[in-house]
């Protein structure tokens, strides 16, 4: 029987996902290591639990795991699926002698700047960028290129604490809004223009073994920028070919580049509108916004059990056919405070409703969700490209959340 750690501060419904997943391996002994406890059949899953105050720390998580290992003997894997959460769990594993992502390889994918300086090396286009520490850093970035730029968090995740910025002014409000110092930099980015989406890879040995490529309409940015926007994701049927083997190629080299052997990547790419690629940025963890399971409903399989057979069992058990198209519409409204209505929903049913494979609607009463994801979703498939991007185009024309 293998003992093997599953990480996760808060156990939400994605990640127990990848929890079951990695619970039904044969031989498996899945321990937990979280701040607050499963309830329900969740709590199933996991052979045994500790519980840490601060499921980031790193000391807090070694103590977890040597409570752990006295208990059910040498872990045989440290695992978990928060993009925070990586470097700690590297550092867990170094300390153990558990195999797994290295520390180095962790904190370059954590790291936006070491990250971007990494792939620049390998030849790889990337946005221009520079840690910003002083309002001087930041008026000579701007000299270098120009408005508008983008600023985040060195370690932020996807669209997450990201701002853009169209002139002098609102550059030095957001580095003073932002705190930066030399201590404590802010990154500043080139603002890449054109068509954005993702190319999400499933690695082995170093190799990704699944390729999946998506597009954003409009993008993540703009939606972070306007909360109104009720936006998509589409993964086309046909992701090979003339305008997806050269994003497809891209993610490959970025994988190799980082040093990444077993996981998911989620990298953003941008297509400009002369034809070239650059990389927004990639991160060592799944696709979110419910990507994951997009891909399984792409390729018609599991895709939490894949993740777990790469990096419990070293395993794949691909390739699958894509056979489907698939989209997720994100579901939110203008105005502020508690969803008050959602209106449409039998208008987009009877039009496109044998397309749709899962939905979340708002919830009236509910606060407003202050994520890009916004306050619902709903997920359609089918073969036909076309038709999957006509049937989110009629769910956000119908659908509409108010809030008071």
């Amino acid at each position: 029987m293998r003992t093997i750690v599953f990480v996760a501060p808060f156990l939400l419904e994605t990640t127990m996902r990848f929890a079951r997943a990695a619970a039904a391996l044969p031989g498996v002994r899945l321990c937990g290591v979280m701040q607050e406890a499963p309830g329900g059949t969740d709590r199933q899953v996991f052979a045994d639990l500790v519980r840490v105050d601060d499921g980031l720390s790193a000391p807090e998580l070694i103590e977890a795991v040597e409570l752990l290992r006295r208990r059910h003997g040498p872990p045989a894997r440290i695992i978990g699926v928060l993009e925070p959460l990586q470097v700690q769990l590297a550092e867990a594993r170094a300390h153990f002698g558990v195999r797994g992502t290295e520390v180095e390889t962790a904190e370059v994918f954590r790291d936006k700047a070491k990250m971007k300086d990494r792939l620049r090396a390998a030849g790889l286009p990337v946005a221009r960028h520079r840690l910003v520490g002083t309002a001087q850093d930041a008026v000579a970035f701007e000299a270098e290129v120009g408005f508008p730029m983008v600023l985040k968090p060195p370690a932020g995740m996807g669209a997450k604490a990201t701002f853009r910025v169209g002139s002098r002014e609102e550059l030095l409000r957001a580095v003073a809004g932002l705190r930066a110092s030399p201590s404590n930099p802010v990154l500043a980015e080139e603002f890449l223009h054109g068509q954005e989406g993702s190319c999400d890879t499933l690695t082995l040995a170093g190799v990704p073994r699944l390729t999946s490529i998506s597009y954003y309409r409009p993008s993540c940015l703009t939606a972070l920028e306007n909360p109104w926007i009720q936006w998509c994701t589409v993964l086309p049927r046909r992701d090979q070919g003339p305008g997806y083997d050269d994003i497809r190629e891209l993610g490959a080299r970025a994988v190799r580049a980082l040093g990444l052997d077993a996981g998911f990547t989620h990298m953003e790419w941008f297509r400009r509108p002369d034809g070239s690629l650059a990389i927004g940025e990639i991160a060592q963890r799944p696709p979110g916004a419910h990507l994951t399971r997009m891909i399984g409903l792409a390729f018609d399989m599991d895709p939490y059990r894949m993740w777990a057979r790469a990096v419990i069992d070293d395993a794949f058990d691909g390739p699958w056919d894509r056979a489907y198209s698939v989209g997720c519409a994100y579901l939110r409204g203008i105005g502020r405070g508690r969803i008050t209505s959602v209106t449409g929903v039998k208008q987009a049913h009877d039009a496109v409703g044998r397309a749709v494979v899962e939905t979340k609607l708002p919830t009236p009463g509910a606060p407003k969700s202050d994520s890009y994801e916004g306050d619902g979703y709903a997920i359609v498939r089918d073969p036909r490209t076309e038709l999957v991007e006509h049937a989110l185009e009629t769910i956000i024309a119908k659908l509409r959340v108010r809030y008071a």
